[in-house]
């Protein structure tokens, strides 16, 4: 029909795609205040869980060594703060294989130390040793004899033997340098002049003196022993 115009879409418009659309939803904001509050608990929890791991330590020392009920004083040299076995002592058999000084923790260790050569000073703290732990009775085997050996030589097989015919003598090499670091000795002494505790936990905590007397320093590991006997058990 002449004039008119046809109703029918154009072909190029259905051609076209019809537009996308969108929505956008917005995301939940994190709870910042909560998230701290879970890292506040967990670290407060990590410290009450040391804590409890620690506090019969702390009490058995506190109470021996401080609050002293009974009024008694100790005669060894009591090292507070406690000083940790160093992991660098380069310690050694006499054979020369490395031993991790991490292997020695879980005993008491009563150490002494001594040129290769052990002069006659030096025989008679090895032998201190194994007197006082025989005099700790059914209380020995939470104790472990070491004695760390200075200098290139070799101790006789004589002397070793003597030393732990009657009970277990640990016999190392140590580098004195690395010692030195760890142990002190008391003022105007060297570190061959004493006998050295150490705790199962690798602690150094007391200094014998200079020739103790072996029935008052047996009185110093009774009361550690004594003390420490809710936590430590013979062997690692």
């Amino acid at each position: 029909m002449s004039g008119s115009k046809s109703s029918a879409p154009d072909a190029s418009d259905a051609a076209l795609p019809e537009a996308l659309s969108f929505t956008v939803h917005s995301l939940p904001a994190p709870d910042v205040r909560a998230q701290r509050r879970r890292v506040v608990t967990g670290r407060w929890r990590m410290l009450l869980l040391l804590l409890a791991c620690a506090a019969p330590v702390i009490a058995s020392y506190f109470t021996y060594y401080v609050v002293r009920p009974d009024g008694r004083t100790n005669y060894s040299t009591l090292i507070l703060p406690s000083r940790t076995l160093p992991a660098d002592l380069g310690l050694r058999t006499l054979d020369g294989q490395s031993v991790a000084p991490a292997s020695l923790r879980g005993q008491w260790l009563m150490v002494v130390i001594g040129d290769a050569t052990c002069d006659a000073a030096c025989e008679e703290r090895v032998y201190l040793q194994r007197q006082l732990r025989d005099m700790l009775g059914r209380e020995r085997d939470r104790i472990d004899r070491v004695w760390l050996v200075t200098g290139s030589g070799t101790p006789s097989d004589k002397l070793i033997q003597a030393a732990s015919a009657k009970s277990p003598l640990t016999v190392l090499r140590v580098d004195r340098a690395a010692l030195a670091a760890w142990l002190v000795p008391g003022e105007g002494q060297v570190l061959e002049d004493h006998v050295y505790l150490v705790d199962p936990m690798g602690e150094w905590m007391l200094r014998a003196p200079v020739k103790p007397e072996p029935s008052r320093l047996k009185r110093d590991l009774d009361k550690l022993l004594r003390a420490s006997s809710s936590w430590d058990r013979a062997g690692r």
